[in-house]
């Protein structure tokens, strides 16, 4: 991916601090503006930010110091109906799926709806036949509509990741949120999973921002590397002539921010 996106923000963090003791900073003046439709990589070592950057954007953090705007939602300041609207609009692929073992695939998915509606639900029948409908054509999308009825946790890895990836369609998201998706995968499986979010970002135009440790993923899937070390960004910068060496610069010694900006 080399397209340069030149579309509005839909995500603009500024000078953003967060600390949850005084001895622990997890983002240090972190600044960033991500336009519609970039896939965008967090690189960084365990403990770098990156799942603390992440859980900024949908407001299950907020900053310490600093702005954070989504889509056009100012996250210190919203209330808490307006981070429940927030949160429809962002879809969140975790490491460990979170997916209800004793359920059916198709019911999984279902939930991904739960945001939206007002009640909770309990069983596949009480979800309305459009979330339904639309639940299935989310499971065929990720090639899993004949394990519909099938219990979760009989599924491999790479399949119950699907099926949370359809989980976060389902909401028709305008961002998209992968926390080390693919860090528990053999590699087979972790490539048809970044290769399933790519695909989906290019024909939805959704956003994209996704962790990962792994080098050679980031440049093969993003299109854009955001390099974090410390709660510090120190590189920014399309993927597009971008080398290995430049990629594992990030968790050598500490660069200086300035430079692996320029």
């Amino acid at each position: 991916m080399t397209t340069e996106r030149t579309g509005a923000p839909v995500l603009e963090l500024s000078g953003v601090d967060k600390s949850f003791t005084p001895q622990v900073r997890a983002l240090q003046d972190v600044s960033l503006t991500v336009r519609e439709g970039e896939y965008v990589v967090l690189l960084g070592l365990s403990g770098s930010g990156k799942s603390t950057l992440l859980r900024h954007v949908n407001g299950l953090h907020r900053p310490t110091r600093g702005t954070v705007r989504v889509l056009g939602t100012d996250v210190a300041t919203a209330g808490v109906a307006e981070l429940r609207r927030l949160r429809t609009r962002i879809g969140f692929v975790f490491q460990q799926f979170h997916l209800v073992g004793s359920l059916s695939v198709l019911e999984n998915v279902c939930t991904g709806a739960l945001g939206g509606m007002r009640w909770p639900r309990i069983g596949l029948p009480t979800y309305p036949r459009s979330v339904r409908r639309a639940a299935l054509e989310q499971l065929d999308r990720v090639g899993l509509a004949d394990q519909r009825f099938q219990r979760a946790d009989t599924l491999s890895g790479g399949q119950q990741q699907r099926v949370a990836v359809a989980r976060a369609l389902l909401q028709r998201p305008r961002i998209l949120l992968a926390d080390e998706p693919v860090a528990s995968l053999d590699p087979e499986s972790s490539a048809q999973i970044m290769q399933l979010i790519a695909d989906v970002s290019r024909e939805d135009g959704l956003t994209v921002l996704c962790s990962l440790h792994q080098v050679d993923v980031a440049l093969t899937f993003g299109e854009r590397i955001v390099g974090l070390r410390s709660g510090q960004v120190v590189l920014d910068r399309p993927v597009a002539g971008m080398d290995r060496s430049e990629a594992m610069a990030i968790y050598g010694r500490m660069v200086e921010p300035a430079a692996a900006l320029q």
